[in-house]
């Protein structure tokens, strides 16, 4: 399984969460987060995959930041339709992938994902946000055995420490993956390195 650590921003902490031996690392390009990156820090991971997260940012501004912070994965965490996805895609390198965030409340909620999947590489199910950031609540993991399509996905919202068996327990055949985030802080955009080391221990064990 995939692990990803969303909302980096501290270079020591970057260096230290890498070292863990996590998959993916998000930073976020939306200002209005707490966890906001402006530029790059002076030390961005060089094993794990970089993902960068926008929210309805201009297209031409995704490609300048994926260039900037060498981005693996776009991930577009706000209202983008289908049509932007696909015109994105064609302006990035053919290496960079996309990633659509989609809130989950019931099962029909996942009918959005029809438009997508031909325009995207994963998708990413959390539970919905008003202020289009995570939530850090869960949802009803149950309403994805409606989910029927070839894309994979990443499981996110309030995923906590606490939370190995539920995942242990979790199956489901186009799953990759959990992001983590907020539950893992000591502050926004700080990751507790002890307390994520005793959850990837338990997960991996």
């Amino acid at each position: 399984m995939i692990i990803k650590v969303c909302g980096m921003r501290e270079p020591d902490n970057i260096k230290a969460v890498e070292q863990l031996g996590i998959d993916w690392m998000g930073f976020i390009l939306h200002p209005a987060s707490p966890r906001f990156v402006a530029r790059p820090p002076y030390y961005m991971p060089e094993t794990t995959k970089r993902v960068g997260v926008t929210v309805d940012m201009n297209i031409d501004d995704v490609v300048g930041h994926q260039s900037l912070f060498r981005f693996d994965i776009i991930q577009l965490h706000g209202k983008e339709s289908a049509d932007y996805c696909n015109s994105l895609r064609q302006q990035l390198p053919r290496s960079v992938k996309i990633m659509k965030t989609i809130g989950v409340t019931d099962a029909s909620s996942l009918s959005v994902a029809d438009s997508y999947a031909d325009y995207v590489d994963y998708f990413l199910f959390e539970t919905p946000s008003a202020a289009l950031g995570g939530s850090g609540l869960k949802f009803d993991w149950s309403h994805l055995d409606a989910y029927n399509h070839s894309t994979p996905f990443m499981l996110a919202g309030g995923i906590g420490p606490d939370d190995v068996p539920l995942l242990l327990q979790f199956h489901h055949p186009r799953c990759i993956g959990f992001d983590l985030n907020s539950r893992f802080e000591a502050a926004p955009a700080l990751k507790d390195i002890k307390t994520l080391q005793h959850f990837l221990n338990e997960l991996r064990g």
